[in-house]
């Protein structure tokens, strides 16, 4: 008999945490609840003061699908996100972040979409809403397409939307860096350097959580880890990261203007 896993339809889903243990359940559960997927579920503790380890061990011990990883002190989401590569055995990578929620049928339809046109990465339309309640705001539309320059540009895929087929692009590549860089654009800029394109599917299949009083702080601070991005990592000269910068600002701007 044989012992070989066929991996082949299997979705990987990276979610790193920290001191996620008012949300976490609840996003944990999005992944669980996906309709007609096969899913392994990779939580990465980035060294966690509050209860969300025990969260996670009390409610999915017992789940096969769930795999909890814990870093022994914090090192930011970039290279917990890059341990959970390390360990994903999928073909398919998805990115959850532990605050935020997926609508039901999510993976399924995303898969489609690129089995049908060949994409090798792909992400989706979503809505923002309050930390509390149900105040769910406007939907965030995305382009149709985004080359590597033209995300340059661009403030258009939210991480927790994105899907990466490994057969199409192949290994994704694991750059380790601070919290001080755009960790997770690092990795969609590596991809698309080699030549592939993301491709938008346009769906309502993401929510993005707000968290009261963080939202500005949260913009200022992505902002300075975009230039240092562009500068640092991308190698980007003055006025090229300049230019670049300018795009990604306005079309922040507007994307944001209203909830």
């Amino acid at each position: 008999m044989s012992t070989t896993t066929d991996f082949s339809d299997l979705v990987s889903v990276i979610m790193p945490a920290y001191n996620a243990q008012e949300y976490i359940f609840e996003s944990i559960q999005s992944v669980l609840n996906q309709s007609s997927v096969n899913i392994e579920l990779i939580i990465i503790d980035d060294a966690s003061t509050d209860d969300t380890v025990s969260i996670v061990k009390k409610n999915y011990s017992n789940d096969l699908r769930v795999r909890l990883l814990a870093n022994s002190k914090n090192l930011g989401p970039g290279i917990a996100r890059n341990k959970g590569l390390i360990c994903a055995k999928g073909r398919f990578i998805a990115f959850l972040d532990s605050d935020d929620i997926w609508v039901e049928e999510k993976l399924q339809k995303q898969i489609k979409f690129m089995l049908k046109k060949g994409i090798g990465m792909s992400y989706t339309q979503f809505r923002r809403f309050r930390e509390l309640g149900n105040d769910v705001g406007r939907l965030i539309d995305i382009p149709i397409k985004l080359s590597y320059y033209e995300l340059l540009k661009n403030t258009a895929i939210a991480t927790s939307t994105v899907m990466i087929d490994k057969n199409v692009v192949g290994d994704i590549p694991i750059i380790n860096v601070s919290k001080n860089y755009l960790e997770d654009y690092i990795i969609f800029y590596s991809i698309l350097k080699k030549g592939f394109c993301a491709f938008g599917l346009k769906e309502d299949l993401m929510r993005y959580r707000v968290v009261k009083g963080s939202f500005s702080r949260h913009k200022y601070n992505y902002a300075i880890k975009v230039w240092k991005t562009y500068r640092k990592i991308e190698n980007l000269n003055i006025l090229s990261t300049v230019y670049y910068f300018c795009h990604y600002a306005i079309r922040g701007l507007v994307k944001y203007s209203k909830f």
